[in-house]
């Protein structure tokens, strides 16, 4: 089943949403609130105050966002919050449906639940990070101190205990968003290091002046490369960076587009100027303070 978008409709009942508080609220509804800072929706949740200070508003454009969660309630109020703010919602149940559809489209954002059917968070977002950099948000039951550390250092932006006003869910969301626009932008800006200068917006690359004929891999590679200079990067990174862009790039053919591309730098790997193998590590951009003076 593929993932389906919008609210109510498509994670099955419809019936009401108790105006429950507290913990026990949120076993049953997958939400909480705090009494002192929410009232009810005519769906009986609880939600921010609607004043002039604390209103959400809706962003200029909608955003679109894919809940990956085997909880069809809070799927549906998850929806239910997001679409009046600005966000279309689509929905998937199962770790592999999740993935597919993740992969399958362009998302402003994920939010996806640790334990799911087929396979759980931990691999459904490997499996996403090994393909895209789409901003992941995971959500747990547990809120355990390895699971926040196992998402994060999984590639997840940000982290949720499943007991989560819909305030927090909607400022943590916003602020993965945000951050991603703000690095997709910092990736068009021009790069130099060195003589090198790589500019993604135009697409060009130069070496002392001169233009560099790169492929489209070549040209992502060197991107990748400077834009890291001084930091290794790891063949898995590489790959995932060029594979965001369409290209069928695996495993070892990796060294090979290095290979070509350090010879029309004018490169060697026995003596590098600007691409330094690290062994059993991957490939760092050389920066000129890298490099030792010659005798």
């Amino acid at each position: 089943m593929a993932a389906q978008p919008g609210s109510g409709r498509n994670v099955g009942n419809r019936s009401r949403v108790r105006p429950d508080s507290g913990e026990a609220g949120a076993a049953r509804g997958g939400l909480s609130a705090r009494s002192a800072d929410c009232k009810l929706d005519r769906l009986g949740r609880k939600t921010a105050p609607m004043n002039a200070n604390t209103q959400p508003v809706a962003p200029t454009f909608r955003q679109r966002v894919l809940v990956i969660d085997d909880d069809r309630k809070l799927c549906r109020l998850i929806a239910d919050y997001l679409g009046p703010l600005g966000y279309d919602v689509a929905v998937a149940h199962t770790g592999p449906e999740g993935v597919a559809a993740a992969l399958a489209q362009p998302w402003h954002a994920v939010i996806l639940d640790v334990m799911l059917p087929g396979c759980d968070g931990f691999e459904a977002l490997r499996q996403i990070r090994a393909q895209s950099r789409v901003p992941v948000l995971m959500l747990t039951a547990r809120g355990d101190e390895a699971d926040r550390i196992a998402g994060l250092e999984g590639g997840a932006d940000d982290y949720l205990p499943k007991t989560f006003s819909t305030r927090e869910l909607l400022a943590r969301l916003r602020a993965v968003t945000r951050r991603a626009a703000a690095a997709a932008t910092d990736d068009r800006a021009a790069i130099e290091v060195g003589d090198v200068r790589v500019d993604p917006a135009t697409r060009t690359a130069t070496q002392a002046g001169k233009p560099l004929v790169l492929t489209p891999v070549e040209f992502d590679l060197l991107h990748a490369l400077v834009r890291a200079a001084g930091r290794v990067k790891t063949r898995d990174e590489l790959m995932s960076e060029i594979r965001d862009r369409q290209y069928e790039v695996f495993d070892r053919s990796i060294d090979v587009h290095v290979a070509a591309l350090r010879k029309k730098l004018g490169d060697t790997a026995q003596s590098p100027r600007y691409i330094r193998t690290v062994r059993s590590a991957g490939y760092l951009f050389v920066r000129p303070q890298d490099t030792p003076p010659e005798p």
